[in-house]
């Protein structure tokens, strides 16, 4: 027999959002990352890091969107993997970790990619590949961080950004990519 809004008592409502919470909570503590998942995705970004440091040499454009587009296929595996390995996706999930908007991903990242820029620009290309496994590794290590604290309290980071602040972020990173383009 199904519940209608009209004999749905206050006490049974608050059975319902307790059983909500449990199968929420219940979920976050099966919480499985598949096999590698944040090395691979720390490695995408080193190598997208890294390419986008050789928008200085001939032909960098070109590499530059390669790496791009190479992390964009690696994290949408990544994020078809969890699903998969889960039943479920997670906003946060693919927000955060994935798409890189936590703090730390978002830090580690601009600092790996403003020394690989700096590295490439100045032609001290031993930096860059330093700095790209540095970025890499920080993106990997927030991911990691963020699994912890989903599990420690999961109604409150299982939301990504919203996808009106994605698009902003995204044409922001693209027209900072056509002012390092024109500057050259």
């Amino acid at each position: 027999m199904e519940n209608s809004s009209d004999d749905l008592t206050p006490a049974a409502a608050a059975d319902m959002l307790a059983a909500a919470d449990a199968s929420r909570n219940a979920l976050a503590n099966r919480l499985v990352l598949p096999p590698f998942l944040l090395p691979i995705l720390g490695g995408a970004v080193a190598v997208q890091i890294m390419t986008a440091a050789a928008v200085w040499v001939p032909w960098g454009f070109i590499l530059t969107l390669a790496g791009g587009a190479l992390y964009l296929v690696v994290a949408l595996l990544q994020v078809r993997r969890f699903r998969r390995a889960n039943g479920v996706s997670i906003g946060g999930f693919t927000s955060r970790v994935v798409g890189g908007t936590a703090t730390e991903a978002t830090v580690s990242y601009l600092l790996g990619l403003a020394g690989a820029l700096w590295a490439g620009y100045s032609g001290v290309w031993w930096v860059v590949p330093i700095c790209a496994v540095a970025g890499g590794v920080g993106f990997a290590v927030s991911g990691a961080r963020w699994v912890r604290v989903y599990r420690a309290d999961p109604a409150t980071h299982s939301r990504g950004e919203s996808a009106v602040l994605l698009a902003v972020l995204g044409a922001l990173a693209a027209a900072g990519i056509v002012l390092l383009l024109v500057a050259h």
